[in-house]
């Protein structure tokens, strides 16, 4: 990981930073996923209102982290918390994970998804979810971090039929134990 990279709890304060990564990686990865109509639409103003109340809402087991630069400035985030939506077996969910084009390829998915983990287990967690949409050529991403495809779901996002599917964990130790790296602050 870039030294200059650190992984930290988000803060109500990153909620500009997390807007802007939130609508700048819907733009560039769902394109012919999901409406364009939607994609171009998105208001970072909007979502930093929202993420700035998420960002509060969070207690054991549950919360969002941030990817920030030596600046401070957010290049990625993540969220976690407990099951929204059933998978018969699954305790936790992993909601989302995003991060600019210029900080993948750098171990700071892993490492996000590794944190999430630890931070399930710690609120008594042992299982997780994580939903993506069925044509989302990134999801390969989960398979590689051991999650096995275990349910399958239609939704209606934005107009659109779209199927999204999960990818569980039955046992979170192994993925905690990849966060193995410099602390985080």
């Amino acid at each position: 990981m870039d030294e200059a990279l650190v992984i930290r709890d988000a803060r109500p304060s990153d909620a500009v930073g997390i807007a802007k990564v939130h609508v700048a990686t819907w733009q560039s990865t769902y394109p012919g996923l999901v409406p364009d109509a939607y994609l171009v639409n998105l208001s970072e103003a909007a979502a930093a209102m929202r993420w700035h109340n998420a960002v509060q809402a969070h207690g054991p087991g549950q919360g969002a982290l941030v990817v920030a630069d030596a600046a401070d400035s957010v290049v990625g985030f993540a969220t976690y918390g407990g099951r929204r939506i059933p998978v018969e077996g699954y305790e936790g969910e992993f909601y989302a994970l995003y991060l600019l084009d210029e900080a993948q390829g750098q171990g700071l998915g892993r490492r996000l998804m590794a944190t999430m983990a630890e931070r399930l287990q710690e609120g008594g967690k042992r299982t997780a979810v994580v939903w993506c949409l069925r044509d989302n050529p990134a999801r390969w991403f989960y398979e590689r971090l051991g999650g096995v495809r275990v349910a399958e779901r239609p939704i209606r996002f934005a107009g659109k039929e779209l199927v999204e599917i999960a990818y569980g964990w039955r046992d979170l130790a192994p993925l905690a134990r990849l966060s193995a790296g410099p602390e985080m602050r």
